[in-house]
């Protein structure tokens, strides 16, 4: 099947063409969300695809969502192309695999970000400050080193081709209210320690990863996507050294190989080779394989 780069389903509107997602209005309570092979590194969207990416991420996330249930609701209402509703049946070709129906919930105003090993920007800030996101941290830690505990890190969200940036719980607490973001800390902790233990024994170090919750009916509830490599680190846990950065499945070879040609990571985005992305994509497969047992048939 060829890569799909965007849905264009005349008969519901477009509400979002995002980084990755197309999201669509099934009716008032009810959205359609596609995820796409677009690419997106530094907050740019890349020209080409990684064919059947889009496959890979959703997948994952179901797999994820259902592991949680017990912790969270998720906004999933169907994730067949036969369970949809009859208008969208003559798209099965790009839909099938890649898209669920999900119920319409109000987003939080902050990324849920969890970091489990002191990498990214939070070794930048680290490295700064010695903190991260207002979290005091132990003087000589090593580069890509395990915290203790794990660190409630959010964010803003910035629009499209925007940068988000890091915020503290104070200003988090500001922005959603003491309570709910006390629960919103404790759901994120929660989840991401279930799935580092979970993925550490099949060979995967979550290093961190970004949650995005809503609230339907005074409810939380899980939306969007669930530690995929497009929101998380995945180191592999053979070969792990602190004091270096790490090798990875997820879409950090990609950011590194956009690094070595010198991207400026403004648009316009470089033509991606056919070997970087065929490497990529490999990469995607080979964690979700890992995670579930199973190879996923593009």
């Amino acid at each position: 099947m060829a890569a799909v780069l965007e849905t264009n389903i005349s008969e519901y509107p477009l509400i979002s063409r995002g980084k990755v997602r197309d999201i669509y209005e099934i009716d008032a309570d009810t959205l359609l969300l596609v995820t796409t092979d677009r690419i997106s590194a530094f907050d740019v969207v890349m020209p080409d695809p990684i064919e059947g990416k889009g496959k890979v991420l959703n997948q994952i996330t179901l797999f994820w969502m259902k592991m949680m249930e017990d912790l969270v609701p998720n906004h999933i209402i169907a994730t067949n192309v036969d369970d949809y509703p009859e208008p969208l049946h003559k798209y099965r070709e790009q839909l099938q695999d890649r898209s669920v129906l999900a119920k319409k919930a109000k987003p939080l105003p902050i990324e849920c970000i969890v970091r489990g090993f002191i990498t990214g920007s939070g070794w930048s800030d680290y490295l700064k400050t010695g903190e991260v996101c207002g979290h005091k941290l132990p003087e000589g830690l090593k580069e890509s080193e395990m915290l203790e505990t794990p660190l409630f890190t959010p964010s803003t969200k910035a629009e499209l081709g925007a940068h988000d940036e890091n915020i503290s719980l104070d200003k988090a607490a500001d922005l959603l209210g003491e309570e709910m973001m006390r629960k919103v800390e404790k759901l994120a902790l929660s989840i991401y320690t279930r799935a580092r233990d979970y993925a550490k024994e099949r060979g995967i170090l979550i290093a961190d990863t970004k949650f995005e919750f809503g609230v339907l009916d005074g409810e939380l509830i899980f939306i969007d996507e669930a530690l995929t490599p497009d929101s998380s680190r995945f180191w592999p846990e053979e070969g792990y050294a602190p004091g270096q950065t790490q090798p990875s499945f997820d879409k950090q070879y990609f950011r590194n190989w956009l690094m070595e040609i010198g991207f400026n990571k403004q648009p316009p985005a470089p033509r991606i080779p056919a070997e970087i992305a065929e490497r990529t994509r490999g990469k995607y497969l080979e964690a979700y394989k890992l995670l579930t047992g199973e190879d996923l048939k593009l």
